[in-house]
């Protein structure tokens, strides 16, 4: 929900320089005097706008003056109509476009960009018939592209792109004016899914820049489209917009294209360059970054004379050479490519150069004295290099001895063996971004030097302490970000020395203690981004003081309070922390903000809702998962349709409301809408896909009462891409609704959905994660489901049957989570099993039969197999060994048979070197358990204190998956719903296996659960058990171990649930500690044992009747959820049906609590 907060806030802060700007931007003529309607419709058009900086907004547009001068006003001298109207970059913000601005037909050229527009809706572009130049550039626009902007036949450029000032950082500045340009993850969400319908009357279009609007489902051919429709086109940039159709010669037909910019544009390619390109002979730029190319990078395409900029960076397969360049190239990006250096060059190829990009390999000293000195360099991006020695000397030196280099970005670049004075050389720099680079502390003190800087951004390099507080010498940065640093330690207070610093971020940063309070001294400071920092204490009441502060971002830092927050805000996040207390009534005082983020905090209490009518330029509010309710009064003034009518995103998630609040109806463009873990009954309203179908991305109804939906269609009808649908845990029935246009994340779990479109894997081209577990939907899962590009499949429990779909696993690329758990899939699995991605595995509980496909070996990242309850007939797989990562093993209940562990393959390699949960209950396996092998048993041999939980986070969005295991204690099957890395356990249970209970057993120190029950075990309990300070659950219950039970088992402190029973043990049992809590039931069947709780020592006779034999072990699935948070403490809820047997399985549980609670504490303290 963050990216609200860049989606609006684009130049939202500007210096007071920037209030005026002169109106002569297009040259106007100052010496007329508008038209009084002009002027009339230009100061209705500013009641329209508000401004984050100031109240007063176009301070020159005032009644009664000549509208010609205002500032971004020009006129025609002989009409004296407005001409030109240029509001670009002064952080102007609206609800959408007022009429008034389409009033104004003699407009030639409207640039209305860097700004925050709102809502498409309502606009008239087709009025404007004079327009030749249309600039709504990250103008926040949101909706559909104004349709009567295809009607505007004079334009000569368009410009309708979200662009990225600087990739890697929210903020950059413009060095002219001195002005801090906020940018962020996106800026206006137009959507097209015809390239056509826009282009189609544009015949006169020269330039034509779409950069990052989605176009993934345009069904024209882009090329053919284009060469049809804008004959003329020069320009073209179509960055980043998803184009899912190959490059096509007929795009030659422009035969004018002086630019290109088609990078970020995977699916335009098909592997190799295109050579076509060779024909566009008066190309000045080519951008081609981040497309997949391979193959071999034409020598002539540097002959083009006119040639200026070439981007290929980031085409990791992009052979070639660096040979004679034109001298009029300013920019040459080659970074993250094959490129090599063949022989030697003339530097004066490179005289104009400006921009350089190079990958570590390219560089040696021979390429370094070939290029010489470029003394036009301002911009050096370097990749992948590992300085040693000289030759990382060389390579400073010479970047030192460029003066004019201002600009240095710097990705895995190795400072070890570097000379701190090297660094020191680069006096001119004003921008330094450093990514996975290793800096010794000198190289710090070096950067700490450099007092010209204005930007700093490092990310995943070793920094150090005294690092930062260097960093407080730089007194001319305005901008700073941080990223994982590496160490831990309290935040130096030397920040509060950066004055002119205007944005600050530090993120995952490991700092102990308070956050210092001369934060207070950064009164510049106009960003505060503070995230993942392991602060304690309050926010500074320093900080609330800081009068410039627009954005204040503090998200999962363990701040437990605040006094006072900036008075002019307009973001405000304090997501994931400790506050505690009631909502404050100070937020409603904040009358500028825009978003209002304070989710996942413990405020209590009540909120109403209506109390939030006094913000009026509100669009994100997040309020879920406190303690609060959240009172919904849609009665009196309040149901006006100006009450919060700017609201697009809403997270009320666990705030007790009952309805859908009656609000929504009113609020037309809603985007992002989280009312999960409610009290909500009845029916989804219709009206959420008719009011929303071109706004909403997000939407989660999840852990409701919800019963059914209002739908005409289960093809639900929305027009443009989802990210998130999440109806789980409801009692939604019927058939499964899913989005016409594909969503990334959907969720219907839980629920009693019984059918499924029968062609719904049409829908799923982008959807990454799909969960139906715990339905009732039967039949046979569609072979077209394999064609998806799903990263996460969970079918567990329905009732789907049929053949196992082996071409889940076969056409397996990227799939990482399988789960196919409790269903009535039958036959073998796949033997074609080759580039496998898979993490988790559950196949647990069908009808699986035939040998396990040593195919699964090549599964290198497999976390989690679990294929236990089927009726697979195979040796015990010692192959899965091999696999490193491991950590789960789960085959019980099938009909394995043969010897367990210890082959002769065993004898290489660390084998199960990171398993902590292995369980092979109930199968025919046989023959003695070998020590050697439990020995391989690297994990379990060490202490875990972590208390992490095994889950997989896909790395293109929200949301994860946690894995399931079923573990026995004590004769009952706990089914854990997240596995923690502390959980450790072995269950050999209900075999054939004989011989002595290896004493190695004694070395896996971290074990939690050992099972060996129901075997034929012989000897004695080996004393080393009592080593594994850890266990919880032992059960050697129905073997036929003997002697007397040792009396180092003691020392088992965290012992909570022990069966001995039924065995041929004798002597004392003893006394101290644990054993003083079993009950009789743990010893019965062992005619020779005496003592507490059985009859004292040699004042009993043994029974007559024959040992009671201990039937099957019951299975009740007892569903145990483990919540972890900060401490490590964990809260639990069960539910079993056989109520006799409860407080056994509270032992069993209150016995996993007590061992991660101590472990953690320790860990801790």
């Amino acid at each position: 929900m963050a990216s609200i907060v860049w989606a609006l806030l684009f130049f939202l802060l500007h210096l007071p320089t920037i209030a005026t700007r002169s109106s002569a931007h297009f040259g106007g003529n100052n010496s007329v005097r508008c038209h009084p309607n002009q002027a009339a419709a230009l100061l209705q058009l500013k009641q329209s706008f508000y401004s984050a900086n100031s109240p007063i907004i176009l301070p020159t547009w005032q009644d009664g003056t000549d509208c010609c001068s205002w500032e971004g006003v020009s006129c025609d001298a002989s009409s004296h109509f407005v001409t030109v109207l240029d509001l670009s970059e002064r952080g102007l913000y609206s609800y959408g476009f007022d009429p008034a601005l389409f009033s104004l037909t003699s407009l030639q050229r409207l640039d209305l960009s860097m700004n925050s527009l709102g809502t498409t809706k309502d606009a008239e572009f087709d009025r404007l018939t004079s327009l030749t130049h249309l600039n709504l550039s990250n103008s926040g626009l949101d909706g559909q592209i104004p349709m009567g902007i295809s009607k505007l036949v004079n334009l000569a450029s368009l410009d309708l792109s979200k662009r990225y000032v600087n990739n890697n950082s929210d903020i950059s500045f413009n060095e002219s004016d001195d002005e801090i340009i906020f940018t962020g993850d996106s800026y206006n969400y137009l959507q097209e899914s015809r390239l056509m319908s826009l282009v189609a009357n544009l015949s006169n279009l020269k330039e034509l820049y779409l950069d990052h609007m989605d176009m993934s489902t345009n069904v024209d051919e882009w090329c053919k489209t284009l060469a049809q429709s804008v004959p003329r086109l020069q320009v073209l940039s179509l960055d980043g917009c998803s184009l899912n159709t190959p490059i096509h010669h007929s795009l030659l037909r422009l035969h004018s294209l002086t630019v290109i910019n088609l990078q970020s544009n995977p699916g335009i390619v098909v592997n190799l360059f295109p050579d076509f390109f060779m024909g566009f002979a008066n190309l000045t730029v080519l951008r081609l970054s981040n497309n997949n190319l391979e193959g071999w990078f034409p020598d002539r395409f540097f002959q083009l004379k006119n040639l200026r900029i070439l981007d290929l960076s980031f085409n990791m397969n992009l052979l070639g050479h660096l040979p004679k360049v034109p001298t009029s190239l300013e920019t040459l990006r080659l970074e993250g490519t094959n490129f090599s250096y063949a022989k030697p060059i003339s530097s004066s190829n490179f005289n104009m150069l400006k921009e350089l990009g190079l990958e570590g390999k390219l560089i040696s000293k021979d390429f370094l004295t070939s290029f010489g000195l470029l003394r036009s360099l301002c911009h050096l991006k370097l990749f992948n290099l590992e300085l040693l020695g000289d030759s990382g000397s060389n390579l400073l030196s010479w970047i030192g001895d460029h003066k004019n280099l201002t600009g240095l970005t710097l990705f895995e670049v190795d400072f070890s063996s570097t000379v701190p004075s090297s660094v020191s050389n680069f006096k001119n720099l004003r921008s330094l971004r450093m990514f996975d680079c290793k800096l010794p502390r000198p190289i710090f003190s070096a950067i700490g030097n450099l007092v010209d800087l204005e930007s700093l951004d490092m990310s995943n390099c070793n920094t150090y302490s005294s690092m930062l507080s260097s960093i407080g010498n730089l007194t001319n940065l305005k901008s700073l970000y941080i990223n994982r640093p590496g160490f831990s330690g309290p935040m130096p207070a030397a920040i509060g020395n950066l004055k002119s610093l205007k944005s600050m971020t530090f993120s995952n940063c490991e700092f102990t203690g308070p956050m210092p309070s001369t934060i207070g001294n950064l009164t510049k400071l106009q960003i505060l981004e503070i995230a993942a920092c392991q602060f304690s204490g309050q926010i500074p009441y320093s900080i609330g003081q800081l009068k410039e502060l627009r954005v204040l971002f503090i998200e999962g830092c363990n701040m437990s309070e605040f006094d006072a927050v900036p008075s002019y805000l307009m973001s405000l996040q304090l997501t994931s922390n400790e506050l505690t207390g009631e909502f404050p009534k100070s937020f409603f005082e904040l009358t500028s903000l825009i978003a209002l983020e304070i989710d996942l905090n413990n405020l209590a209490g009540s909120v109403d809702f209506s109390s939030f009518q006094r913000l009026k330029k509100l669009r994100a509010l997040n309020l879920s998962h406190n303690n609060l309710s959240v009172i919904m009064d849609d009665e009196g003034d309040n149901s006006s349709s100006t009450y919060l009518s700017e609201l697009n995103e809403l997270g009320l998630a666990c705030c007790n409301i009952t309805t859908f609040p009656s609000i929504l109806t009113r609020l037309s463009d809603m985007s992002y809408l989280d009312l999960s873990c409610n009290k909500i009954s009845g029916n989804i309203p219709k009206w959420i896909w008719q009011k929303w179908n071109s706004s909403l991305v997000h939407l989660n109804l999840s852990h409701n009462m919800l019963t059914s939906m209002e739908v005409t269609s289960y093809l639900l009808p929305f027009n443009r891409h989802f990210e998130t649908l999440d109806l789980s845990s409801n009692m939604l029935q019927g058939q499964i609704p899913i989005p016409n246009l594909s969503a990334e994340f959907l969720d219907y779990s839980h629920n009693g959905f019984s059918s499924i479109l029968p062609n719904f894997t049409l829908y799923l081209s982008k959807t990454w994660y799909l969960s139906m577990s715990k339905n009732n939907i039967s039949g046979n899962v569609p072979h077209s489901i394999c064609n998806s590009s799903l990263l996460v499949l969970n079918l567990a429990y329905n009732n789907f049957s049929g053949p196992f779909p082996s071409c889940l696993m076969e056409q397996n690329y990227f799939r990482n989570i399988l789960n196919l758990r409790g269903n009535h899939f039958e036959g073998m699995l796949p033997t074609n099993v080759t580039r496998c991605a898979f993490q988790t595995i559950d196949l647990n509980g069908n009808k699986i039969e035939g040998r396990l496909p040593r195919a699964l070996g090549n599964c290198t990242y497999l976390e989690v197999l679990d294929l236990g309850n089927n009726k697979i007939a195979d040796t015990f797989p010692s192959w899965l060994g091999s696999l490193s990562n491991l950590r789960v093993l789960v085959l019980r209940s099938n009909r394995l048979y043969g010897s367990i562990g210890y082959t002769f393959e065993d004898k290489s390699g660390y084998h199960f070197s990171n398993l902590q949960i292995i369980d092979l209950a109930s199968n025919n396996f046989t023959g003695n358990l070998h020590p050697q092998w439990l020995e391989k048993f690297i994990s379990m041999k060490k202490y875990n204190n972590t208390g992490e939980i095994i889950s997989h986070r896909p790395s293109i969005s929200e949301g994860f998956y946690q894995d399931t295991v079923t573990i026995s204690c004590k004769g009952f099957s706990m089914t854990f719903e997240r596995i923690l890395t502390t959980l450790t356990a072995i269950d050999l249970s209900d075999n054939a296996l004989e011989g002595s209970i290896p004493e190695s057993v004694g070395k896996l120190v971290s074990l939690h659960v050992l099972n060996l029950s129901h075997n034929a075990f012989s000897g004695r309990i080996p004393p080393q058990l009592g080593g594994i300070t850890a266990l919880e659950s032992l059960d050697l219950s129905s073997n036929r171990i003997s002697w007397e039970i040792p009396q180092e088992l003691t020392n088992l402190t965290f012992l909570t649930v022990l069966n001995l029973s039924n065995n041929q043990l004798e002597g004392k049992i003893p006394e101290s500690r644990q054993f003083a809590t079993f009950e009789s039931s743990s010893y019965e069947g062992n005619t020779a044992l005496c003592g507490y709780p059985l009859p004292k020592c040699g004042s009993w006779s043994p029974p007559s009747a024959e040992p009671h034999a201990e039937s099957s072990s019951e299975h009740i699935d007892i569903v145990m959820f483990l919540f972890v948070g900060v401490g490590f403490g964990v809260g639990f809820a069960a539910a079993s049906p056989v109520k006799e047997r409860l407080s056994i399985f509270i032992k069993c549980l209150l016995a996993f609590w007590t061992n991660i609670y101590t472990a953690s504490q320790l860990e801790v303290g």
